[in-house]
């Protein structure tokens, strides 16, 4: 039997909470398929910092398929989904608001963070990503 080794920041234990079962609308495997190959230079700078467990031994999905969205990056152990709002929110507030309701609707946690952060303070990103998920998830 495998042995999943408990998640732990800065000697704070993180509690994981699995969303088991969630929607996955199967025509948009290939788009999501699409989106990792032509990921924006935010979204890659990101997963640089978190992809193979580098960040605190989590385990990060990018361009996951839930329901009939796909989110930039999702990480399964806490049900936490990570959206990095580029300029093209800004004309599309009405359907990202929907689309966190929906998120949170399944029991998700949705944490956005902005483009040029990434871009101008990929630390500081990190830090406070840290630390939203000790407030959320720690003990």
């Amino acid at each position: 039997m495998k042995t999943i080794k408990q998640i732990e920041i800065n000697g704070i234990t993180i509690h994981t909470r699995y969303r088991h079962a969630l929607p996955y609308n199967d025509s948009l495997k290939g788009h999501a398929r699409k989106l990792r190959r032509t990921t924006t230079f935010s979204e890659v700078l990101f997963w640089m910092h978190v992809n193979k467990k580098k960040f605190y031994g989590i385990d990060f999905d990018r361009q996951k398929v839930i329901g009939s969205y796909i989110v930039d990056f999702y990480v399964e152990r806490l049900g936490l989904v990570i959206e990095i709002d580029g300029g093209i929110h800004k004309f599309q507030e009405e359907y990202d608001e929907n689309r966190i309701m929906y998120l949170e609707l399944l029991g998700l946690v949705v944490y956005q963070i902005g483009d040029e952060e990434i871009r101008f303070s990929i630390e500081t990103v990190l830090v406070n990503l840290a630390s939203f998920i000790i407030q959320t998830f720690g003990e």
